[in-house]
């Protein structure tokens, strides 16, 4: 908690004891909140690395003056701020602007360290007669009318006169100064970083389940700021053994993955950001800061990071049974996913993209859903990873186009790998191709007793002759209901149509898994069907360098 400046305590003996939540503060002087051009208007003051308080709110503005005049005009806002979201850096619309407003009391509103990575600009609503009272060097020069030229003048004068006085200085001393000063700062950089090593896992899990129920209310605008650790490089290193071979979990697209030992003992999975892979800083701030902010059970919890020197790494929760393409494929480990177990698996992944797109702070394309991604817990809950791909639409935005196709082949939709048009109805194709391998066991770019060249095409003939029942995985002999799995085929195929606009939403795939008595409606032919091998051979080549099949996050070495 802090003090705001122009505030006062409501009682200064329970805030000298430490008791601030209970009573707060109260503003000195009261907003003006007039449109009487006589009266001086109120203005912002504008602070920097701050905590945001919880209780904020979003405004569609399409710049930062804008997002100002929504709060000056609003009698009720008492502060505002904003930030850039960067999608596309070849759209020219990009970085968009989010701006967000408060109204009412200013909760849990916090200052930052001078070297936290996490704080960010905050405007606050005051009178302007505490604006002018204000030193001029504090104050947002951009927004406000209220500046008192006369103490600017008095300010810089006291600034000329100690500039004389520093110059008199003898040269000697200056520069022993100067020296101690620069050897203090470096200092201070090379100890900048947590220690990885004394992470408390356990501590991290509880304040994320703390704030899940919060987040995952359809509708609910609170949201705490999730804490981002920064590690040292030596701290990781030695986590890892020096990033041994031994500690190796797998390849993925972007880098090697090694598991962590902490020292209490928590396990704990870093991602080694290759120097020769196409991901770079720019996409790893990407993954780091969109998997901070989302607070949900079936993705994968994002616990620091480490940029150092030429290293950029990940921290994650390590996950004890790898990636879900680990057992399905595998003949023999296959046989763990029971009925029950698969059915867990595909509710999870639903969820959790349903909150990526409809339920947290920004309606989120992950475009590279697929096995190899969606990691499973001790008890083999889904979770889903890998979010370097992925992208943010703000507001109304529902669609985008690129001329930059990543992803896998044979999980993108066809308006993606073909015109590179995007949006949430991509994540749902890729999300039917993964419920028809999960219920038939089966890759999708595998090979199949038919004309068809993919899973796809093989279930969609199976379906058309009714006989969906021999796409279900041999191996699942204790379905005790065939119609179930039936239902799933059906939900798959309808997720995986070649229209974007007759695929189903997420919210709607999640009431067709949960409910049976949905009916379920015929599904149109799938995208890809008549495409065939040879446009398979020009997307691969044609994206040399983008796009692969098998760009996971975290992959196991051993063959598949």
């Amino acid at each position: 908690m802090m003090t705001l400046i122009s505030f006062k305590p409501v009682s200064a003996d329970a805030w000298s004891n430490g008791n601030s939540s209970s009573t707060g503060c109260l503003r000195e002087t009261a907003l003006q909140c007039t449109k009487n051009i006589d009266v001086q208007k109120d203005g912002f003051f504008s602070m920097s690395i701050i905590d945001w308080p919880d209780n904020r709110q979003h405004r569609e503005t399409d710049n930062p003056t804008d997002c100002q005049s929504a709060c000056l005009n609003n009698c009720s806002c008492v502060a505002y701020a904003y930030y850039y979201i960067k999608r596309d850096p070849k759209n020219p619309k990009d970085p968009k602007l989010q701006c967000f407003v408060w109204h009412g009391a200013l909760l849990n509103l916090k200052q930052r360290s001078t070297d936290d990575i996490n704080g960010i600009d905050f405007y606050l609503k005051l009178a302007s007669s505490d604006l002018v009272k204000l030193d001029a060097n504090s104050r947002n020069e951009t927004s406000i009318d209220t500046v008192n030229n006369n103490s600017i003048s008095s300010t810089n004068f006291k600034f000329g006169v100690l500039q004389i006085l520093v110059l008199t200085l003898s040269t000697p001393f200056a520069m022993l100064t100067l020296g101690l000063l620069f050897y203090y700062v470096r200092r201070k950089l090379r100890k900048k970083g947590e220690d990885l090593l004394q992470l408390d896992v356990g501590m991290t899990q509880t304040t994320e389940n703390s704030e899940l129920s919060e987040v995952s209310k359809p509708g609910d605008g609170k949201k705490k700021e999730v804490k981002m650790p920064l590690f040292s490089l030596k701290s990781v290193s030695a986590a890892t053994d020096n990033f041994s071979d031994a500690n190796k979990l797998g390849e993925g697209g972007f880098g090697p993955v090694y598991k962590g030992i902490l020292q209490k003992g928590d396990e704990v999975a870093v991602k080694r950001l290759s120097k020769r892979s196409g991901q770079g800083c720019e996409e790893l701030k990407n993954e780091a800061m969109l998997i901070a902010k989302l607070q949900h059970k079936n993705l994968v919890r994002l616990l620091g990071c480490c940029i150092e020197r030429d290293e950029k790494i990940l921290v994650y929760e390590y996950m004890s049974n790898k990636s879900l393409d680990f057992f399905l494929f595998d003949p023999e480990k296959s046989k763990i996913l029971d009925w029950g177990t698969r059915l867990r698996v595909i509710e999870g992944v639903s969820q959790g993209l349903l909150y990526l797109h409809q339920y947290s702070w920004f309606k989120i394309i992950h475009r590279d859903l697929k096995a190899s991604n969606i990691l499973l817990d001790s008890d083999m809950n889904p979770k889903i990873s890998d979010f370097g791909m992925a992208r943010i639409f703000g507001g109304n935005d529902s669609q985008a186009n690129t001329n930059r196709i990543v992803g896998t082949y044979g999980y993108m939709s066809p308006e993606y790998a073909l015109e590179g048009l995007f949006s949430i109805k991509s994540d749902v194709f890729s999300f039917g191709i993964l419920l028809l391998e999960i219920v038939s066991g089966q890759k999708n770019t595998g090979f199949y007793p038919t004309d068809s060249c993919h899973l796809l095409g093989y279930a969609w003939e199976l379906w058309t002759n009714e006989r969906g029942s021999d796409l279900v995985d041999p191996l699942l002999d204790d379905v005790c209901s065939m119609h179930v799995a039936l239902r799933c085929i059906n939900i798959a195929l309808l997720c995986v149509q070649e229209s974007a606009a007759d695929r189903p939403a997420m919210s709607e795939v999640v009431t067709m898994l949960s409910n049976e008595s949905v009916a379920l409606p015929c599904p149109k032919q799938p995208g890809f069907l008549n495409v065939g091998t040879v446009v398979k051979e020009n997307q691969i080549n044609s994206m040399t360098g983008i796009c692969s099949v098998n760009h996971a996050s975290i992959s196991i070495v051993q063959g598949r």
